[in-house]
């Protein structure tokens, strides 16, 4: 998704827009259906926090929700931000990252009329539970893709920061480029954050210095970096994720691993507005058409023959149930210690 001059708004014009706020059990809400969105990130990363702002478009558009997004960047805010749209009534919130399930489980049960749902989570309570995207499928076979394709033997995997689904992912990726190459090694590391362009970029030129000539990005803004240094050296091929980023950078990025994000939550919506949801986090996968891989057109003729018709008969039988994408594959090398956004 290229650029959204989408802007995000100071809390206090928020509730200043929205009426005067309710009771702890919620309350200011007019009958209409109203969903408030909160990213750990601008929706301007081309990336995850980007595709979720389109699919709360999506809502407003689809469902005739009244809409309200602001992004949040500390763990207090999570909190705060989660209690006001609960006392102004909001039917449904979501918490766009891992990061916001200890908020939700807290501030949620005071909430009893609000829905609080937290992506890329497996939380589960009265009202609020997770939704995690199986996004170890369409990883899986980046690996493959890179196992393959990989002309050193070496590929990489750069990540803003080691949260669990991030790791995850990482993990399938390594385990797909070692079912079809099982001597390749693969180098992870990771920003530290998700905004630093720099940063990414610099963690990406440590690698290819290293010999990778395939990088697995999971950095939303800061990913931006590893494509410039892809650009600038020549010698490496990247993979866009979250979002369908293969026009973001047509001659460096070799395909996309795809969270469609729009029609996810979506989907999701639709479930609150109807009636209650199960008392269990929600799985969406390939079944579902949540995840997939896109491979990016303008470089197919890198791509040696038949790799695409593998790839199509992996994701076949994924989508049967005949192959399961491990989670737990070995650590690859140069990992950095957990953190957090």
């Amino acid at each position: 998704m290229r650029g959204l001059p989408f802007p995000t708004f100071a809390f206090g014009l928020l509730i200043a827009g929205a009426g005067a706020c309710g009771s702890e059990s919620g309350g200011g809400s007019s009958g209409a259906f109203r969903v408030a969105l909160l990213t750990p990130g601008p929706v301007t990363d081309q990336s995850w926090n980007a595709g979720a702002y389109t699919g709360l478009l999506r809502i407003r558009d689809s469902l005739g929700a009244q809409i309200s997004h602001i992004q949040t960047r500390a763990p207090a805010e999570f909190e705060e931000n989660f209690r006001e749209y609960g006392r102004q009534g909001y039917r449904l919130i979501i918490g766009h990252g891992f990061e916001f399930q200890d908020a939700a489980a807290r501030v949620a049960p005071r909430f009893p009329a609000s829905t609080y749902i937290v992506t890329s989570s497996t939380v589960a309570g009265p009202n609020y539970l997770g939704v995690r995207f199986e996004f170890e499928e369409p990883a899986y076979l980046a690996g493959m893709i890179a196992g393959v394709v990989t002309k050193t033997g070496v590929i990489g995997a750069i990540g803003g920061t080691e949260l669990p689904p991030v790791r995850d992912g990482f993990a399938a990726y390594t385990a797909g480029a070692r079912s079809v190459r099982p001597d390749v090694r693969v180098v992870t590391s990771y920003i530290g954050n998700w905004d630093d362009v720099s940063a990414g970029k610099e963690q990406a030129l440590a690698q290819i210095s290293q010999g990778v000539d395939l990088i697995f990005q999971n950095a939303d803004a800061a990913g931006l970096g590893v494509f410039q240094a892809a650009r600038e050296t020549r010698r490496a091929l990247v993979f866009g994720s979250n979002a369908d980023q293969n026009a973001v950078a047509p001659d460096v990025i070799i395909g996309s691993v795809v969270i469609d994000l729009p029609h996810a939550l979506l989907t999701v919506a639709r479930r609150v507005r109807e009636g209650p949801l199960p008392g269990e986090a929600l799985s969406l996968g390939a079944e579902t058409d949540a995840v997939r891989f896109a491979f990016n057109p303008a470089l197919t003729d890198r791509l040696p023959a038949g790799l695409p018709e593998r790839v199509d008969s992996a994701w076949q039988r994924m989508r049967r149930g005949e192959l399961t994408v491990p989670r737990d594959a070995v650590p690859a090398e140069g990992a950095s210690p957990a953190s957090t956004r």
